[in-house]
């Protein structure tokens, strides 16, 4: 199953729904402040491992930079394709979505007080009320973010993920590659094998070595 790139259009409407999700919880309005302009973004560097596996943890990470002279709002990435639409007609199921990878840890530093159910998996400072994008706050001239993900891969096959990178949440704050260019975007593709390599332990080492632990009765 190969994941969809992300659109423009698509993104700012789902970033805009962000903004109203967010105003409709209570609080301030993440896009409270967020003014109608045009910010210079560069991305230094973004990884994720072309081949991984079923239950193996992987790290994708995207570093955005801010050569421009205003601060940019809130930088925020959308990440498209960490699930996939699920082509199953049981009417009990709670969404139609259906994970390519857990997400077991988000950008943002994890805060000091966790909630029950985030205990094992605590989500990164940077989550929004959108569930793909993550935001990281105002970014100074010539200042990064690292927006770094933990994930665990649970669908085998190839995939195309997809990220964009934003300005702010509601789609006013717009980030550009340079003035007049293109949206910072970018794509990933993944061969998921369907089980992780065998491995074993060394008992006489403790090294994690290839292969199955050679068993003599």
């Amino acid at each position: 199953m190969r994941g969809r790139p992300v659109k423009p259009a698509v993104l700012l409407g789902a970033l805009s729904v962000a903004g109203l999700l967010a105003s409709g919880c209570g609080g301030t309005r993440q896009d409270a402040n967020e003014a109608k302009a045009t910010y210079p973004v560069q991305v230094l560097h973004a990884s994720f491992s072309a081949r991984q596996s079923i239950a193996r943890p992987s790290t994708m990470a995207i570093r955005v930079r801010n050569p421009g002279l205003r601060t940019v709002p809130n930088v925020a990435v959308t990440i498209d394709s960490f699930s996939y639409p699920s082509t199953s007609t049981l009417p009990e199921l709670a969404a139609r979505q259906r994970p390519v990878w857990i997400v077991d840890g988000g950008p943002g530093t994890v805060p000091k007080r966790l909630v029950q159910t985030e205990t094992v998996d605590p989500a990164g400072g940077g989550q929004t009320a959108f569930l793909n994008t993550w935001a990281l706050g105002p970014l100074a001239p010539g200042a990064t973010r690292t927006f770094v993900w933990r994930v665990t891969p649970v669908k085998p096959g190839l995939h195309r993920v997809s990220y964009v990178v934003a300005a702010g949440l509601n789609g006013k704050a717009r980030a550009r590659l340079r003035p007049g260019g293109g949206l910072p975007v970018g794509h990933f593709v993944v061969n998921i094998a369907p089980a992780p390599p065998a491995r074993h332990v060394n008992p006489e080492t403790g090294r994690v070595l290839p292969g199955p632990y050679p068993y003599v009765p």
